[in-house]
């Protein structure tokens, strides 16, 4: 007989569930986290509520699959210092840009300049072949090359690199409901199911160049007025598996890729073709082509527990290690056992905000597991 949802609740840690109504969207990409969209990212709400019980102001925590960088950046508004791993070149730009610390007048300064540049970019014809022909309209194309042209000559060339890939992925060739994974170019008109009428692929990439640029301003200055100013970020680019890590750290608190779900890769390879980033995909733990077979679930288990064993041989004695993760095959239990690690917890959570094409719900888990 299934369970009632009332038996269901019993066993959820509700300080770790938030419904849509009580977490709406806007709160939870709050400051930095909405500078570039990111499938895959737990929200910042459970990574506040899980350093505030596991941590200590002072602390540093290590995030070995950081992704865009959520730990990182709840960690500088908690009070804590944090370092990063992620293998993803990507990510790691977007980590820095979101945790740097910055000198707010200079950066409203260049910023300012960059918009008073917009009107030239497409005055310069490009020629474009392979990804960026098939993906952008030959306009597009064009303002993004020059924009790209331009961000060297700024001391804030980071930032503006993830400027120019959050309206790279708005301009291409998508149909508007399916910007996250589109499959193939969009060339004609289409029924839009995001705004219920019929739509054309974009043909300019400028309105979102400047939508971007004032947006990213006014998000690092909100960061900027609750971080604290006294703790570092750290970001490592390299394979956790290899990278080395400094230590000691008072804990690990990380999500994990889920296996042959999401290529990490791929869902940024606008700003891979655009900013000639190193592409390391074939180091990617769980990566959506590697699949499910056995042997890939395999090469998983073995990957996560290697990575996890050697962030746990980094920390303090007694330090927590907590991992968030939708474990639907039941893979953790091996895994935590293979890296030496005790499982001390298990918190059961409910995730219902979803929305658009992936709307529905699930459960997840934050394991505690400490050093045996």
């Amino acid at each position: 007989m299934a369970v009632t949802q009332d038996e269901l609740y019993a066993t959820l840690d509700l300080d770790l569930s938030w419904s849509e109504a009580a977490l709406p969207e806007r709160v939870r990409t709050k400051h930095v986290h909405r500078l570039h969209p990111y499938h895959g990212k737990f929200i910042p709400q459970l990574v506040e509520v899980l350093l505030d019980r596991y941590f200590a102001a002072g602390d540093h925590v290590l995030d070995p699959f950081a992704g865009s960088g959520t730990t990182l950046v709840q960690a500088l508004e908690s009070g804590l210092d944090a370092t990063g791993v992620d293998v993803a070149a990507f990510n790691c730009l977007l980590m820095r840009v979101k945790t740097a610390p910055y000198d707010l007048a200079e950066l409203a300064d260049e910023l300012n300049d960059v918009s008073g540049r917009l009107e030239s970019l497409g005055e310069r014809r490009r020629r474009v072949g392979g990804y960026l022909r098939d993906w952008y309209a030959p306009q597009a194309a064009g303002e993004l090359l020059s924009f790209r042209d331009l961000t060297s000559e700024y001391r804030h060339e980071d930032v503006l690199r993830v400027i120019l890939s959050r309206a790279a992925r708005s301009a291409r060739r998508a149909a508007h409901f399916d910007l996250e994974a589109p499959k193939e170019p969009q060339r004609g008109e289409y029924w839009c199911h995001k705004h219920r009428r019929e739509c054309r692929p974009v043909e300019s990439a400028t309105r979102f160049l400047r939508r971007y640029t004032q947006d990213t301003r006014a998000r690092i200055e909100e960061f900027a007025a609750v971080r604290d100013t006294e703790r570092e970020a750290t970001v490592l680019h390299g394979d956790a598996q290899e990278v080395e890590l400094a230590g000691p750290y008072d804990g690990v608190l990380t999500s994990p890729p889920y296996p042959g779900l999401i290529d990490y890769h791929e869902q940024h390879r606008y700003a891979y073709e655009l900013l000639g980033l190193d592409d390391r995909r074939e180091r990617e733990i769980g990566a959506a082509a590697s699949g499910t077979s056995r042997a890939s679930l395999e090469a998983y288990r073995a990957g996560i527990a290697a990575v996890l064993a050697r962030a746990s041989s980094a920390l303090r004695p007694d330090a927590p290690v907590l991992v968030v993760v939708n474990d639907r095959r039941d893979l953790y239990p091996e895994i935590l056992e293979r890296a030496g690690l005790q499982l001390e917890m298990r918190h059961r959570r409910h995730v219902n905000r979803r929305t658009g094409r992936r709307a529905g719900e699930y459960f997840e888990d934050v394991l505690v597991a400490r050093a045996e």
